[in-house]
């Protein structure tokens, strides 16, 4: 009897697909996996915040121009506005413009500005963080929808004593951090002001 050490018969490796088309069907999936995942992180992060840059000196000294800010969307949706907070709003005589300024009078105030004082429903307020005390007259009830905001920069600031209060649905968020340039990185406090 002969022994035999192999197979009379040949056995075929079983068909594998070539590794190339496996690597690109991977390369082609994780490709599609991150574009998805940076498409839902983009819409989920507008939904939630906005980035504005301020442009001009109204703010002044609190924000500088050419400063780059963070606007948390979602503020007014589980509090209410509150004297001080800076905000980012459409402006009403043009919608399509957004201005960024801090709240002084809420709906139903009394907001009187004369002789560099500002006096809510007959109180007067101390504002450390303004340029100067306002040169100019005026006076307000804020209506019941509405909100009344100034520039800390009062005597070059376009705003509520020029123009009128703010519809509360116009505000687009409250203005929590300035973000460009990194030197000037930090978070925008609301500075209530003292009666």
């Amino acid at each position: 009897m002969v022994e035999s050490y192999g197979s009379d018969t040949a056995q075929e490796p079983l068909a594998q697909p070539p590794e190339n088309r496996l690597g690109f069907t991977k390369l082609l999936v994780d490709l599609i996996e991150t574009i998805l995942l940076a498409v839902l992180l983009f819409i989920g992060i507008n939904a939630v915040s906005a980035r504005i840059r301020v442009d001009g000196f109204s703010m002044l000294p609190t924000l500088q121009s050419h400063q780059y800010v963070l606007v948390n969307r979602l503020a007014y949706k589980f509090s209410s506005h509150q004297t001080g907070d800076v905000i980012v709003f459409h402006y009403p005589r043009d919608p399509q413009q957004e201005y960024i300024k801090r709240v002084i009078g809420l709906p139903g105030d009394r907001v009187l500005i004369a002789n560099g004082e500002v006096k809510v429903n007959g109180q007067l307020i101390s504002e450390p963080y303004i340029a100067a005390a306002p040169l100019y007259q005026t006076e307000w009830t804020v209506p019941e929808d509405s909100l009344f905001v100034l520039g800390d920069n009062r005597n070059n600031s376009s705003d509520s004593h020029n123009w009128g209060p703010v519809p509360i649905d116009y505000v687009v968020g409250k203005a929590i951090l300035v973000y460009w340039p990194p030197d000037d990185w930090g978070m925008i406090t609301a500075s209530e002001p003292e009666n």
